[in-house]
């Protein structure tokens, strides 16, 4: 009876939902001695957790709203309505590359409404397109939207790449904005 109450002790404690999203198997709590960056003008810190979609890591830095046009290295972009940035950190914690689509992410506004990447804003400040995604790889770069004038932003859907048990990357995490 003991004994039978000590073996069932150590497998409850010996198991664990695998690893947190962010992070890699078998990883220690020693970090990364990763810069701190300052906020661009008109940005805000977000400090969210970071939000797992498959084997891919989200981790939402800023967001920026209100931006008039973008500018770039051989071109200028005014927005319809203003442009909405959003600086991300993706993690891949899989085993093996991902096929990840840096475009596809859909910002939902406050009214509910969908809004798809910016691809005129995307090229323009030269941001990523497809990527194929190492294991343990991290990207970090902006994702740009036109929204119309008085929409706010309220959550980032993500789409984190094909898994094995999702080929055609068809599920999604949505994670909220904040105040």
């Amino acid at each position: 009876m003991r004994a039978a109450a000590l073996l069932a002790l150590l497998l409850a404690t010996g198991c664990s939902p695998g690893p947190v999203a962010g992070t890699s198997p078998g990883a220690t709590s020693e970090t990364y001695p990763v810069p701190a960056q300052a906020v661009r003008p008109g940005e805000r810190a977000l400090r969210l957790p970071t939000t797992a979609d498959g084997d891919t890591a989200f981790t939402l830095l800023g967001l920026t709203t209100g931006l008039a046009a973008v500018q770039g290295s051989h071109a200028e972009l005014e927005a319809q309505g203003q442009y909405v940035r959003v600086r991300m950190s993706v993690v891949n914690n899989g085993r093996s590359s991902v096929a990840f689509d840096a475009r596809r992410h859909v910002l939902l506004d406050d009214r509910g409404a969908e809004h798809r990447v910016d691809a005129e804003a995307m090229t323009i400040r030269r941001q990523p397109d497809q990527v194929d995604l190492g294991s343990n790889v991290r990207l970090e770069y902006d994702v740009y939207y036109d929204l119309p004038e008085e929409a706010r932003p309220a959550a980032l859907r993500v789409f984190g790449g094909p898994t094995l048990t999702d080929l055609r990357d068809r599920s999604s995490t949505d994670i909220p904005l904040g105040k």
